[in-house]
């Protein structure tokens, strides 16, 4: 079968949207660091509505920080991919043509430090997921025996980091008289153009400080908060995609309608004039805060719980309703540790999430939210508890997702089948969890892991108490009856 590209594209049918401007007069202005199933379906999307808007700046170069793999899904398809939007039982098909280049960074380092040197290049924008950033969560110091950012710390001719690429880029760019661009994380961490802008500057400041001081005085780092369900496409998908186009799209991307993108307007240079589903802010703090404990602390709960539970998707775990009252009872507690902005109204937002999570055609796969949880549970989980505790209040649903995690990392679920756990801690997480020792100490050992647990909350006996308790139901009785003893504790205390 034939492959979607430029000269396949008037093989689809009429249905099919199409790019609307001339991709040959496109520029690149922007350069994304790691291309995946997530900037397809989200930056680049608004940044192909800026090109379809008439302003042919804002092509895109991608690049892989790691793998091959998308390079030879789009490299054939001349960067072209389909964007299906699904929403029950309506689905609409878009073809994305604002990536003009995929560069594979291990292969061709020079590549791309040249494109994002280059004079036309205003915006730079990350999705290198949370330890991407190579800072310690618990001090925002750079890890300096992580092995790639070792040898970036040592060289800059061939980098290993987003980081790396960034500095490297930078410093040609200056001596080459040239603006810095401007960076922008959008990747779910708190403060996450922050700490962009602390791992640069400390990787800049450790090769040259006068770079790192224009670094600081000139770039700029914007708080970003990025917003949409995109889930794993599945060979199925791409046949049944293949069957209706009578062409092959192995770059496809499936996801709900819904998408946002709340920016904080401090930008260094040029940007487009950004449509619907972008905000430009002067505060972006309370948006990133209220999504990341609200839709994502929510995921991860129905994550770890489904997964245990031998549930494959979301909406399939959100059909029981004790699993349904808890993700509201997670609300409820998470809710109270929230500044929301004046245009953010809580109620109608909870209930727009609850309706994406029950949208049963994206088949969001529990086990690839359950990834790389040491990362997102400082943010997503214990960061409300941390806040909830301090206020006196309780923590009962929080904690149950946080337990359901610990449980998680013994590699087995309630039925006995085994998943790998996908981690970059996984290893000495799990040395942490003898399978001899009670649940108390386990979650003992668990809470004296500071590269996931703030000091603050080491040594606090409420939470210990409270996540041995669910631990303990977790191990003997199963996710599906600690959600029923969740909804029995919730109904007592009214």
């Amino acid at each position: 079968m034939k492959r979607l590209s430029a000269a396949t594209l008037a093989d689809l049918p009429d249905d099919v949207i199409r790019p609307g401007y001339d991709r040959a007069a496109v520029r690149c202005g922007v350069v994304h660091l790691g291309i995946g199933a997530f900037h397809r379906a989200h930056q680049a999307a608004f940044f192909d509505d800026a090109l379809n808007a008439g302003d042919l700046r804002w092509g895109i170069v991608a690049a892989s920080l790691r793998s091959p793999a998308v390079r030879d899904q789009m490299a054939p398809q001349d960067g072209l991919y389909t964007m299906l939007v699904r929403d029950g039982a309506a689905e609409q098909a878009r073809i994305i043509g604002a990536v003009r280049q995929v560069i594979v960074a291990p292969e061709e380092p020079e590549a791309l430090i040249a494109a994002m040197a280059s004079p036309d290049t205003h915006i730079v924008t990350l999705t290198v997921t949370e330890k991407g950033y190579k800072l310690d969560p618990a001090t925002g110091a750079l890890i300096a025996d992580d092995p790639q950012l070792a040898a970036d710390l040592a060289a800059l001719d061939r980098p290993r980091t987003a980081p790396g690429f960034i500095v490297a880029a930078l410093a040609r760019r200056r001596a080459a008289g040239l603006p810095p661009f401007t960076a922008i994380s959008c990747d779910n961490l708190p403060h996450n153009g922050a700490r962009l802008r602390d791992s640069v500057i400390a990787l800049a400041r450790r090769h040259d400080a006068a770079l790192a001081d224009w670094i600081a005085a000139e770039g700029a780092f914007p708080q970003t908060m990025v917003d949409r369900i995109v889930p794993a496409t599945t060979d199925e998908d791409i046949a049944a995609l293949a069957s209706r186009f009578g062409v092959e799209d192995r770059a496809m991307v499936k996801t709900e309608p819904f998408a946002q993108w709340v920016i904080e307007d401090r930008f260094c240079g040029p940007r487009p004039d950004f449509g619907p589903g972008v905000q430009l802010t002067a505060a972006v703090a309370p948006w990133e805060e209220a999504k990341l404990r609200l839709l994502n602390g929510a995921h991860s709960g129905i994550a770890y719980l489904g997964g245990l539970a031998g549930i494959a998707h979301v909406h399939e775990v959100l059909a029981l309703p004790n699993a349904r009252h808890f993700v509201e009872a997670l609300w409820d507690e998470a809710q109270t540790t929230l500044s929301p902005p004046p245009e953010l109204d809580i109620a109608a937002y909870r209930r727009a999430l609850m309706a994406r999570f029950d949208n049963p055609t994206l088949r969001h796969r529990t086990r690839q939210i359950a990834m790389d949880g040491s990362q997102k549970l400082p943010q997503r989980l214990l960061a409300p508890i941390a806040d909830r505790l301090a206020r006196g209040q309780g923590i009962a649903a929080l904690a149950l997702a946080v337990a359901a995690w610990i449980r998680w990392q013994a590699g087995r679920d309630d039925r006995g089948a085994t998943h790998m756990v996908d981690d970059p801690l996984a290893g000495p997480i799990v040395q942490r969890l003898a399978p001899a020792w009670t649940a108390a100490e386990r979650v003992d050992a668990i809470l004296g892991f500071a590269p996931v647990v703030p000091p603050g909350l080491a040594d606090n006996s409420g939470l210990r108490d409270t996540l041995a308790h669910w631990l303990t139901i977790l191990e003997q009785q199963g996710a599906l009856a600690a959600l029923g003893a969740l909804r029995q504790d919730c109904h007592r205390k009214m």
